[in-house]
């Protein structure tokens, strides 16, 4: 194997990924960045979920949102539903995994709120339940996905906002997610809020 070659590819690969998401998904990143900072504007917040590197993704984004992305400004309101441990352990022993997000957005979410759900594959049963529950409490859905959304679209009401990466691959699809979380940090940054 030659490793050279072989790293060569993998940032090709990269590459490829973002030129695709250039090409196809910048009017729906502005309106997905349009529905966060509309969110914001009238005063309601952000809870974000994602499993494994995407929980990642969720905090990272609410962390750029709590604190700064690139100009000073007041913190928003953002909630990484993926940091509270004990409220994860305790939920997913009590109720099982698939509830660890439906019930803090069952506690936490109002009507107005959005939720930022996170998932490669779209086919994770716990953000598909965080989108129910999020329906149910009036929040609208960002759903950043990749795959073809899985079966998550099903789930998706008209209003919702779905960015959808066009890659199969589980590391090109989180590499265009961060990318794509920085163009609506940028998108709020740049929005008087």
């Amino acid at each position: 194997m030659d490793i050279l070659q072989t790293i060569k590819t993998q940032i090709n690969d990269s590459i490829n990924t973002k030129l695709s998401v250039l090409e196809l998904l910048p009017e729906t990143i502005v309106k997905a960045g349009n529905l966060l900072t509309n969110c914001l504007q009238q005063g309601h917040k952000i809870l974000c979920c994602g499993n494994g590197g995407s929980a990642a993704d969720a905090q990272h984004f609410s962390a750029e949102l709590l604190g700064r992305y690139v100009r000073e400004r007041q913190p928003l309101a953002a909630i990484s539903l993926t940091t509270d441990t004990s409220t994860l352990t305790a939920v997913g022993n009590d109720y099982g995994y698939v509830r660890v997000f439906e019930r803090q957005i069952q506690a936490l979410g109002q009507a107005g709120d959005v939720l930022l759900a996170i998932t490669t594959s779209g086919n994770s049963d716990n953000i598909i339940a965080a989108v129910k529950a999020a329906h149910a409490s009036k929040m609208r859905v960002l759903a950043l996905t990749g795959k073809g959304g899985g079966k998550l679209v099903e789930h998706l009401q008209a209003d919702d906002v779905h960015v959808c990466v066009p890659a199969t691959v589980t590391s090109r699809i989180q590499e265009a997610h961060i990318l794509i979380l920085h163009c609506l940090c940028e998108i709020i940054d740049n929005t008087a809020i």
